[in-house]
């Protein structure tokens, strides 16, 4: 069983539920429009839930916060309920995984610009754009942008796609607040796999140095019970 918690249109729960044989997922997120997306492609074992992930109470195997979410939670208070709640829904060898980002450009402002080719032909520019950063309090705004243009002409234009107020949680404190709340162990990985197998299981050792990492980095950070 999967639990994704702050799930937005819950592609993990989906793409667990596929590739896991007899695989369950229970997705939760507060907003319902994020959700109807969600169910536009069913898949039977997953169930999609409209609450706050910080009240989630589905037991499961692994819990997961993609996207940045965990910095939706502002107050460490708050991050140890929460964390501490997870680790009783938890089942014996649970595991919980979040995500977070940081390094030496974790606190500055700016756009990163990435271009993706549509099955269409279209052109789609996303822009990562984090344009608050406060390294006294940890809060950083971030958004999302996006441009589609065919041919060079623009089609559409979505400025402030989305926009993010987001506590920054570093490495440390995650894994100290997991600690805290009863977690055995904590473990940092790449999201970049180490190795892909013949059949494409994506493989990744535990991070043990931080000379693994680059300037600027993403990573997830593992609680087990």
């Amino acid at each position: 069983m999967l639990g994704e918690d702050f799930c937005g249109t819950a592609a993990l729960s989906r793409a667990w539920c596929k590739a896991v044989e007899g695989g369950t997922a229970v997705g939760v997120d507060l907003c319902e429009q994020v959700l109807e997306r969600g169910r536009a492609e069913p898949v039977d074992a997953v169930q999609l839930v409209c609450a706050d992930a910080m009240d989630a109470d589905a037991e499961a195997d692994v819990i997961f916060v993609g996207n940045f979410s965990i910095g939706e939670i502002h107050d460490r208070a708050d991050l140890v309920r929460y964390l501490r709640r997870c680790r009783e829904r938890l089942l014996p060898d649970g595991v919980f995984v979040c995500d977070t980002y940081g390094g030496e450009s974790a606190m500055r402002v700016g756009h990163v610009h990435r271009s993706h080719r549509a099955p269409d032909g279209r052109s789609v520019r996303y822009t990562w754009e984090q344009r608050e950063a406060d390294p006294l309090t940890g809060m950083v705004e971030n958004a999302m942008h996006f441009r589609i243009d065919r041919g060079g002409t623009i089609e559409e234009e979505l400025h402030d796609a989305f926009v993010y107020h987001w506590r920054l949680w570093s490495v440390p404190e995650l894994r100290e607040a997991m600690r805290e709340v009863g977690f055995s162990v904590t473990e940092v990985y790449s999201k970049m796999p180490d190795a892909v197998d013949d059949e494409g299981n994506a493989y990744a050792l535990p991070l043990t140095n931080s000379d693994e990492l680059e300037e600027g980095f993403i990573v997830c950070v593992v609680g087990k019970t």
